[in-house]
């Protein structure tokens, strides 16, 4: 059994506990359930926007913990701040340190749309996410059915969410539907957790342009945001990057200002 096939048998057993311990009618009475959502599509699409999706990550199942210091207040709204098209928060525990109560934080401190960064595999975790104020879904091709895919997907667009199906190979196009918004393209491979961005760009390729289309994962350089952009990649997920320098606000100005305006070396 690798990380991946472990992830999803732990979280079955999570979703289980959750719905005993909050039933789908306290989800849909919850302030935030009746929100209107911030289209993180629209976002990253807008005239002059970065692309770039900030996420809040404290450790993973590859490296252990990154960053258990830095609080989701300070985080998100030094991503606000620092001009990010959207913020994705981890809410898995296990494995990534996450907890659904970071996103209800993260939604008081700003106005840019939020990705729910999860192992979804259950209707009950799409209503979750609309009640703690998500704006949009991550849907793993790896890990679900073509037919998973479409249900959820339709699901969530059916109580006013976005989706974002994410893959890493072109095994996974056949998953592709009408009701997604975004499709990301993993450059790590979660199985070995290696990265490759020349497999991403040719997965791009074969992706039709109707869908918003990210690039996730091994993202460290602006002129690697840049290369990404020039081959039609529309936004950029990055989380690691930021907040392994304890900095995570000001390293993502940074990484933004240098993305258009590159520090020129003196030779």
């Amino acid at each position: 059994m690798n990380i991946l096939d472990k992830i999803i048998a732990t979280k079955k057993k999570e979703v289980v506990k959750r719905k005993e311990k909050m039933k789908i009618k306290e989800l849909e009475s919850s302030s935030l359930f009746s929100r209107s959502v911030i289209s993180m599509r629209e976002s990253l699409l807008a005239t002059g926007s970065s692309g770039i999706i900030a996420e809040f990550k404290r450790k993973s199942p590859s490296k252990g913990f990154i960053n258990d210091t830095s609080t989701v207040e300070e985080v998100v709204k030094g991503y606000t701040d620092a001009g990010c098209s959207g913020i994705s928060i981890l809410t898995d525990q296990p494995y990534f340190g996450g907890h659904v109560q970071d996103l209800i934080f993260a939604r008081r401190y700003t106005n840019k749309p939020i990705l729910r960064k999860e192992f979804i595999i259950d209707e009950y975790q799409i209503l979750e996410a609309k009640a703690i104020g998500a704006d949009l879904i991550l849907l793993i091709a790896e890990v679900l059915t073509q037919n998973e895919v479409l249900e959820l997907a339709s699901f969530a667009k059916s109580i006013g969410l976005e989706v974002l199906l994410e893959m890493h190979s072109d095994q996974q196009l056949f998953k592709i539907n009408d009701h997604l918004d975004i499709i990301g393209i993993n450059n790590r491979d979660l199985n070995t957790f290696t990265v490759d961005l020349d497999a991403s760009i040719r997965l791009l390729h074969q992706i039709d342009d109707q869908f918003v289309r990210i690039s996730e994962s091994g993202l460290d350089k602006p002129e690697t945001i840049r290369d990404l952009r020039d081959e039609g990649f529309q936004g950029f997920l990055i989380g690691e990057s930021f907040m392994k320098t304890g900095t995570p606000g000001k390293t993502c100005q940074s990484f933004i200002a240098s993305i258009d305006h590159p520090v020129k070396i003196e030779s």
